[in-house]
């Protein structure tokens, strides 16, 4: 009997690799930070290859954590950061291009220009998607009209596009080219009616179709790894970070719902087998699909900064040494002041959708300190999630009971019960934080037998801990009031 399912969850900041067994515990964890390269303002890009050797490194000693051998692994799942976009050659596997990250706005314009001509609806209406630079489409396009060569070489068969599940599991197979539903519905090109990629974008993006990996369920055995790193272990699930997160929560019924607090911060709904198309910003999405099952979709909120505000104050500002210090500066003060922070350094997603708006600190007096802008940046994170809530509520006429949450910034409790008092809603911490991996653990393991159906996933799914309410309405629609102002104050920068 295998011991083990291995998971990479490969982030915008770091990649992490984890094994689970049976009872869906932890048995070793890794994870590698990598470069964030920021040639132009607006622009960000990874190295792909640096982060496919970190992948390698961290299998590697995932195993030795664990004292496990291949032997050991029932199988691997992969999850990642979604709409970020990379081209390679196929014959030598070497990128022509860095991969493009899906906080780039180098395509802002263009986007905005694509839009006009050919109307917000009918895009909704095909793709679940406002015209944004967030998504692949407008990147893949970028690669090929600039890179030298690239248009040519792309029509003539030579180069592959994908996200970074892609680029793995082409890699780590040794020439397979596919994705999953989840990660497909992120590039602009997928119908989210058909779940084939649509033939009126990829002329509209002059992407020639031979570029493009073939489209597969989240859940099924796509391969066997080629490497000597995990030779001969089945791949069997793939799904993008906010997908994985939502099927590692166990939301498997519509109405279900989880956050997660990273980089960016990300709800998602399940709201069953057909798309609800939002009226209120959000984005129509597939949630993932298990092999011969149909698809679930899912309404979500995606907003840009989050996590990554705390790094900016790190980072940018240096009033915080390392990330976890930022609870305790945000504590010395009582409340905000008055001061609000919206994050807004490469626009506001949902459900906004402004990619004109710039950050802004309001509210600042002579009184303002340190603790101040740190507990303004943390609100922040818990205002975005609640304007993305509300937004979700019109939609789906769904009122929410409690909020699952997850990612690196639900250890910060004083966020997390900022978070339960604005929602005004129990705020629900599982057993396992990292459910980005064990979601993607999870699709690989009912592809195999591993785990046998929803139900048996669903009893591993326990409560570690939980925040409730205790704010008054009165100072909640205050707080509210004061946020919406400081949004306003954000726009018409660019």
């Amino acid at each position: 009997m295998k011991k083990y399912i291995l998971a990479i969850d490969q982030g915008t900041t770091s990649t992490c690799c984890a094994l689970f067994d049976k009872q869906a515990h932890i048995v070793a964890i890794l994870r590698k930070e990598h470069r964030q390269i920021m040639p132009k303002a607006g622009w960000v890009e990874h190295d792909a290859l640096e982060i496919w050797h970190n992948v390698l490194e961290l299998i590697t000693a995932c195993l030795q954590q664990a004292s496990a051998s291949i032997e050991d692994i029932a199988a691997m799942g992969i999850t990642n950061q979604r709409e970020t976009t990379l081209v390679w050659d196929k014959h030598t596997g070497l990128p022509i291009y860095n991969a493009i990250v899906w906080q780039d706005t180098r395509t802002a314009a263009f986007m905005v220009d694509f839009e006009r001509e050919h109307g917000a609806s009918k895009l909704q209406a095909r793709l679940g998607l406002p015209a944004n630079p967030y998504f692949s489409a407008s990147k893949l396009h970028w690669i090929l009209k600039n890179v030298p060569k690239a248009r040519e070489r792309a029509e003539a068969g030579d180069l592959l596009f994908g996200t970074m599940d892609t680029w793995f599991i082409w890699k780590l197979s040794g020439g397979l080219h596919i994705t999953d539903v989840s990660n497909a519905s992120r590039t602009f090109l997928m119908n989210i009616n058909s779940l084939e990629w649509d033939a009126e974008m990829l002329k509209a993006f002059d992407v020639p179709r031979q570029v493009l990996p073939e489209i597969r369920s989240s859940s099924e055995i796509y391969g066997e790894v080629a490497h000597p790193v995990l030779k001969g272990v089945p791949i069997s699930g793939n799904l993008g970070d906010q997908h994985a997160a939502l099927f590692g929560q166990c939301c498997f019924e519509p109405g279900e719902a989880k956050n997660t607090y990273g980089t960016g911060c990300f709800m998602l709904m399940n709201t069953g087998e057909k798309p609800i198309f939002s009226q209120n910003g959000l984005l129509t999405t597939m949630a993932f699909q298990i092999k011969g099952q149909p698809a679930v979709y899912a309404l979500e909120g995606s907003v840009a900064i989050a996590g990554a505000l705390v790094q900016w104050l790190r980072d940018n500002l240096g009033i915080i040494k390392a990330s976890d210090e930022i609870e305790a500066l945000a504590s010395s003060v009582e409340d905000n002041s008055g001061v609000y922070f919206v994050p807004a350094f490469s626009g506001l997603f949902a459900p906004y959708w402004r990619s004109d708006a710039r950050g802004v600190i309001a509210g600042m007096t002579r009184f303002t300190s340190a603790g101040h802008i740190a507990r303004a940046a943390l609100e922040a994170t818990a205002y975005q999630t609640a304007d993305v809530f509300e937004a979700m509520r019109k939609d789906s006429a769904v009122s929410l009971s409690t909020l699952k949450v997850d990612g690196g910034m639900v250890q910060n409790r004083l966020l997390m019960q900022f978070q339960a008092d604005i929602l005004n809603i129990p705020v629900l911490r599982p057993q396992v934080d990292e459910t980005t991996a064990l979601g993607a653990a999870f699709a690989a393991g009912l592809a195999i037998g591993f785990w046998s159906d929803l139900a048996e996933l669903k009893k591993t799914w326990q409560a570690r801990e939980q925040w409730l309410p205790g704010m008054d309405e009165e100072t909640r629609k205050s707080l509210l009031a004061g946020w919406h102002k400081a949004i306003s104050r954000s726009y018409d920068w660019v």
